[in-house]
């Protein structure tokens, strides 16, 4: 997968559905890998692009975030406008890695049908090197969506095999983010020009311990 929204796959993509169940994961990905988005200042971006992976300006002790959609990206960075967060960053890791990291995620907040209790849930946490955060989607101007956009928190060993070994590409995307911007600041409409996005399909045990129903 070379470039922002130029995803090869021998899969057709949907156009989002407002009546998509809320917990939903939307990703652009084929048969061997998934895009994810990151934003970072001009040194680790530039040293990531470099490399073809995260190096020694990456902290590796600190839980790093990887998401999905690219619209919850935007809104979390300020399509690239908040300090530190000015270089869009379109990652491809393999897909089984995605997978693994999917199915060894703890969500971040207690759900009774889920965990059964909180001491569970703490217990699960502590042995998980993976969260998983819901949050609301976003449209192009930033209103929160009632689908849920998935959020992945990678810390520890994960940390490591992501950056050494499930990482396949990295595309900075920063102009293509910019220029879009621009376009929403002079009243374009903009939503033929997104990545177009599909929805991911996991089997029942993820669906579970997703909390995706």
């Amino acid at each position: 997968m070379k470039g922002i929204g130029s995803l090869t796959s021998k899969a057709t993509f949907k156009i989002m559905d407002r009546n998509m169940k809320e917990r939903t994961i939307l990703a652009e990905y084929n048969e061997q890998t998934t895009r994810v988005y990151q934003a970072y200042n001009n040194q680790i971006a530039n040293e990531a692009l470099n490399l073809g992976t995260f190096g020694s300006l990456f902290k590796n002790d600190r839980m790093t975030w990887i998401k999905p959609s690219f619209l919850w990206m935007m809104y979390r960075s300020g399509w690239g406008t908040k300090e530190n967060q000015e270089r869009i960053l379109a990652i491809d890791i393999k897909k089984d890695g995605f997978d693994t990291l999917l199915r060894n995620a703890v969500l971040s907040k207690f759900e009774q049908e889920i965990h059964g209790s909180i001491d569970q849930w703490r217990i699960m946490l502590k042995h998980s090197n993976v969260r998983c955060q819901w949050d609301p989607d976003r449209d192009i101007f930033g209103t929160p969506q009632l689908r849920k956009a998935i959020q992945i928190g990678i810390s520890g060993q994960y940390v490591e095999i992501y950056k050494n070994s499930w990482i396949t590409n990295i595309s900075d995307c920063t102009s293509f983010v910019k220029e879009l911007r621009m376009k929403i600041e002079a009243g374009h409409d903009i939503q033929q020009e997104l990545p177009k996005l599909e929805e991911y399909k996991v089997d029942k045990v993820i669906r579970e311990n997703l909390g995706m129903k």
